[in-house]
């Protein structure tokens, strides 16, 4: 038992360099504003829930986020986007690890990541009119956007965003997942001794 402790220990610690990294390696898509930013760094998250359950994803989530943020900063210099990247990961590995946990396969995976992306998508664009959003506003001081301004930009931006992001990341991991599902289920089988 000691020794699988260190083992997840050693091993939420590297996936969480592993997704700093990934971090770093970000970039915008053209229709979206700029300030939306791809990254696979939720896959090394979502191998480690998959493996040692799903508070090793959500500390490879924090992980990253604490890492990206004392070492590579913010732009707007408050930790806003961090957080919201952070509930963006676990809003997506969370119901993808919950439905593959039901549904052991090539196709539960498959299914489990379009709906950890629906679910995302759709817990980000309430977030971001209701929290995120204000909250930019508030610590940056900046001129606050009327109820349609904030509608519009969830509707035609970040809703669609966070579709395509979850997309992207469904569609690198199921081709990681296709070559390291056996690995996986073995790791797992470990966990549950």
């Amino acid at each position: 038992m000691k020794k699988l402790k260190v083992k997840a220990l050693v091993s939420i610690g590297m996936l969480s360099s592993i997704a700093y990294v990934l971090m770093l390696l970000n970039f915008p898509i053209p229709p979206f504003p700029s300030f939306l930013m791809i990254d696979f760094s939720d896959i090394p998250a979502l191998i480690a829930a998959l493996i040692f359950g799903p508070a090793a994803g959500i500390l490879v989530e924090l992980f990253k986020n604490i890492l990206d943020y004392f070492l590579t900063g913010s732009a707007t210099g408050v930790p806003v986007g961090h957080i919201a990247n952070f509930i963006a990961g676990i809003t997506f590995i969370l119901p993808t690890v919950y439905f593959y946990e039901k549904l052991k396969s090539k196709k539960g995976m498959t299914f489990a990541l379009v709906n950890g992306t629906v679910v995302m998508a759709i817990l980000m664009s309430v977030l971001n009119y209701f929290v995120i959003l204000p909250a930019y506003t508030f610590f940056l001081n900046a001129p606050a956007m009327s109820a349609v301004e904030t509608r519009q930009l969830i509707v035609t931006a970040i809703l669609p965003f966070n579709i395509v992001k979850g997309l992207f990341i469904s569609l690198v991991f199921m081709l990681l997942f296709a070559r390291m599902q056996t690995w996986i289920g073995k790791q797992t089988a470990y966990r549950s001794i």
